[in-house]
């Protein structure tokens, strides 16, 4: 029997995580918000290696678990393989998707990122609330990656960057 989620579901509870950690659990606390969604991710990547890895044999190298995750996690959790992996031979690797789903749904006003008070200096505008919202949202597919490596004894460090919506890179830096 498979069992599967709904991706409007998780689509929208991802939502509801974020929002909470963000305006309700810490408001005035952004980076512990982010690590609490991080965090959350990398609970959830632990356990999707265990179940995607269970019957495949053990990894030779890094490359060869990112690729794993390029093509066979990816299609699983996305329907989609990554579009592009880049790597510097060195332990860094990027992994850029030109429609991440969870940024699909997602979009910002140009005019109002840039605008500015009477004085000059930036304001905060919806702008930039729903850029920085957009970010937080990417904590927890940060963790996913982070928590699936750290399962196959892999330590990492991994960051995302919003290229153009909804192209999103990740940056896998493989720690030593």
């Amino acid at each position: 029997m498979v069992r599967e989620v709904s991706e409007s579901c998780l689509d929208n509870l991802l939502t509801e995580v974020v929002s909470c950690y963000c305006n309700r659990f810490y408001p005035n606390k952004h980076d512990l918000a982010a690590r609490r969604i991080e965090a959350i991710g990398y609970q959830v990547g632990h356990q999707l290696s265990e179940r995607y890895t269970m019957e495949r044999p053990r990894f030779n190298d890094h490359l060869e678990a990112i690729k794993f995750i390029c093509k066979d996690f990816w299609l699983e959790l996305f329907k989609k393989h990554i579009d592009n992996l880049r790597t510097n031979h060195r332990g860094t690797f990027v992994l850029q998707d030109n429609k991440f789903c969870w940024l699909a749904h997602m979009s910002i006003d140009p005019l109002a990122d840039s605008s500015k008070s009477a004085d000059g200096s930036a304001s905060p505008t919806a702008g930039n609330k729903a850029t920085h919202a957009m970010k937080m949202h990417l904590y927890f597919p940060c963790g996913i990656l982070r928590g699936f490596l750290s399962n196959l004894g892999i330590l990492c460090a991994v960051s995302a960057d919003i290229l153009t919506l909804p192209t999103c890179a990740f940056t896998i830096r493989i720690k030593a």
